[in-house]
């Protein structure tokens, strides 16, 4: 893994099974890392996201990103207006080269509503691709157990679901940002 700096923006790239590209994200700023428990956090607001199609379209509210050198998932806690909403992404774990995020989304997600309720999404979606793709017996398995784990987070309202440090995160981000410009 290339050496991290706090402060540096990353792009992020999210690919399919088969190695294509689905979407990129242009920025992504690295707030903190812990080597020790493989996360990553990062910081972004108003970054341009690219679709596999071409078509763009911008964020709307500054989020935190938690990518995990071990873990089959990433966290973005989303800070809305009306509260703190997360979209979790079911993916391999990530790897960093070239000044680049980069890590397979296996299309089953997990939305959590500032209430703190949550629906899994994109069923269909998974189950498409895995044929489509054949995923492996292996990975199938993983996804499910990590799945198990992630909606257990979820539920505990700690670790990366705690409210209080996604604000905290939100204005370390804010403030890297700011030195930067």
């Amino acid at each position: 893994m290339e050496k991290l700096k706090i402060g540096k923006t990353y792009q992020i790239h999210s690919y399919k099974h088969n190695g294509q590209i689905y979407k990129a994200w242009d920025e992504a700023l690295l707030i903190k890392y812990d080597f020790k428990n493989g996360i990553l956090i990062f910081g972004n607001d108003c970054t341009t996201v690219t679709e596999k199609d071409g078509h763009k379209w911008k964020t709307k509210e500054p989020a935190i990103l938690f990518f995990f050198l071990h873990k089959w998932y990433n966290i973005i806690g989303q800070y809305k207006q009306k509260g703190i909403s997360y979209y979790c992404n079911m993916a391999s774990p990530i790897i960093i080269e070239d000044g680049t995020i980069k890590y397979i989304d296996y299309d089953l997600d997990v939305k959590v509503f500032p209430n703190g309720s949550f629906k899994v999404v994109d069923k269909n979606e998974y189950n498409y691709h895995k044929k489509k793709f054949a995923y492996p017996k292996e990975i199938d398995h993983i996804l499910k157990k990590e799945m198990n784990n992630l909606i257990n987070e979820v539920r505990s309202k700690k670790n990366y679901f705690n409210n209080n440090d996604i604000k905290k995160l939100v204005e370390q981000y804010l403030s890297l940002k700011n030195e930067k410009n």
